[in-house]
């Protein structure tokens, strides 16, 4: 599920700065853009990440802003200089007419040192972990947010396939005498004159129209709706069951798709009502990637 979250926080090294984003993942997918003081945070900040957000491509951001008085320190004057040869040599050999912008050599990794600063230790953990847990909650609190806008939208997708399920039991009911008469029909034309009496033709008509016959799947998939509706209604961790959920709606659609194939223009109407959910059950599928 996608969201974005930022916290500030006013420590004693300074103000520190979390934020996360995260897009859409079938799994948890960290990844850290922080500087290497953090490095020693990281199992910590994994751990918390982990038990709150199960799914989704999640950017963890840390900076600390330090205190102006701590902010006095001197550059690196030989590293400096080597830069400085490097830029010159590489304009030389291609033919560059630039000069050095030194405020930005300034900001080259090793050049300015910090006297007064130094690296982290354990004791900044509960500051870092506390601004991560807010960071955590306002993320998760975007992302129930547009979850819920999405299981609307979801609701209604169901409630079309349940609409075109009735109409295809209702088409069902209508055709089946219908289908009967024609696959008697199409046995006497095929059988001809070998004798069988009437009465076996309908018998053997009759078995072939209830192999034919869709209501079977469709109590399954009316089912299916109403398992579906549920788990949106209760929420949780949606998206696995969800698809596999789904799996099984398209697969009752097919079938229902391939068993009235052919009945003339009850048919073809039942065909496009089951093209119909399929397009209803991909959308949802694909809304589905968004929910954890």
């Amino acid at each position: 599920m996608t969201g974005y979250a930022l916290v500030r926080r006013d420590t004693p090294a300074g103000e520190l700065t979390v934020s996360l984003r995260s897009v859409n993942h079938r799994g948890l997918d960290l990844h850290f853009h922080q500087s290497a003081d953090f490095g020693i945070f990281e199992n910590a900040v994994r751990g918390l990440l982990k038990q709150h957000i199960a799914r989704g491509h999640v950017e963890v951001r840390m900076s600390l802003a330090r205190e102006p008085e701590s902010l006095n320190g001197s550059y690196n004057r030989d590293l400096l200089g080597a830069y400085l040869a490097a830029f010159r040599q590489a304009s030389h050999d291609f033919h560059l007419d630039s000069k050095p912008d030194l405020n930005l050599f300034l900001t080259l990794p090793g050049v300015f040192e910090n006297s007064h600063e130094s690296r982290f230790d354990e004791a900044f953990e509960p500051e870092v972990l506390s601004a991560l847990c807010a960071c955590i909650e306002s993320l998760n609190d975007y992302r129930q947010r547009e979850a819920s806008g999405l299981c609307a939208g979801l609701l209604v997708e169901t409630d079309t396939i349940e609409e075109a399920t009735r109409k295809i039991a209702e088409i069902r009911s209508a055709a089946l005498p219908h289908f009967s008469r024609k696959l008697r029909d199409r046995l006497q034309e095929l059988l001809g004159d070998s004798g069988i009496p009437d009465a076996r033709l309908a018998e053997e008509a009759a078995l072939l129209s209830e192999k034919s016959d869709v209501q079977e799947e469709l109590t399954r998939l009316m089912v299916h709706t109403g398992e579906l509706r549920r788990i949106l209604r209760d929420g949780g961790e949606v998206g696995k069951r969800l698809d596999f959920l789904l799996q099984e709606m398209n697969r009752e659609t097919n079938t229902i798709l391939s068993k009235t194939s052919g009945i003339g223009e009850p048919g073809l109407t039942i065909t496009n009502l089951g093209l119909a959910i399929k397009a209803n059950i991909e959308r949802i599928r694909e809304q589905a990637l968004n929910l954890e």
